[in-house]
């Protein structure tokens, strides 16, 4: 039998040599742990200032982490409501702000940011005095109640119920929720029955000739 290779030699490698170990792959470190809390109420106390200099409410502010970067979204409504141009204006405000609190020195988040705004959808709670108001004419249901905001005041809101106006105290009044409502189908406008109205005619004309 023939044995290949010199006594005490390793496959692959020279005889009294030691075999190397591979190189550890290197680990992306993993991002510093962030108090999202506190980064929160740092951001807020920033950007709030700004949103209300520009004639907005700042409705929310919500932080959280997408890998090594962080998400900030801010909602910001006002009387009326807000458009996509109000969005870009206040957005670039919102931007500009937290650039220059974090070149004065203030760490506000460790790391690269995306800042996305908007305004709040028709799922928000009703929870201040101006989200009832910015709703009048609405379906809302709040404390096993379902009734229309009629109006609001200074201390509370006026809903029908059923055909009975219900007086309710903003004190110790829940957060209400806009019911969606759809039309029924005899009562849809659907923009085509004139036409039809014209066709008809259009082809009587027609068969008379």
């Amino acid at each position: 039998m023939t044995q290949r290779g010199r006594a005490g030699a390793r496959p692959g490698g020279h005889p009294h040599s030691r075999r190397t170990r591979p190189e550890p792959e290197a680990r992306t470190p993993a991002p510093p742990r962030v108090d999202l809390t506190a980064a929160r109420a740092r951001v807020r106390a920033v950007i709030e200032p700004v949103v209300a200099g520009a004639g907005y409410d700042l409705e929310d502010v919500n932080l959280s982490r997408a890998g090594r970067r962080f998400v900030v979204r801010v909602m910001v409504d006002t009387d009326g409501g807000i458009s996509l141009d109000d969005v870009a204006v206040v957005s670039r405000a919102i931007s500009a702000a937290l650039d220059e609190a974090e070149e004065s020195g203030g760490e506000l988040l460790a790391g690269e940011y995306q800042l996305e705004v908007g305004s709040p959808g028709v799922d928000r709670p009703l929870t201040e005095p101006r989200h009832w108001r910015r709703n009048i004419g609405r379906l809302v249901e709040v404390d096993g109640l379902t009734g229309r905001i009629v109006s609001t005041g200074d201390t509370g809101v006026v809903l029908d119920v059923d055909g009975v106006s219900r007086e309710l105290a903003f004190d110790g009044l829940g957060a209400g929720k806009v019911q969606i409502e759809f039309k029924r189908m005899d009562e849809a406008d659907f923009g085509d029955e004139d036409d039809d109205d014209d066709d008809d005619d259009n082809d009587e004309g027609e068969g008379e000739a």
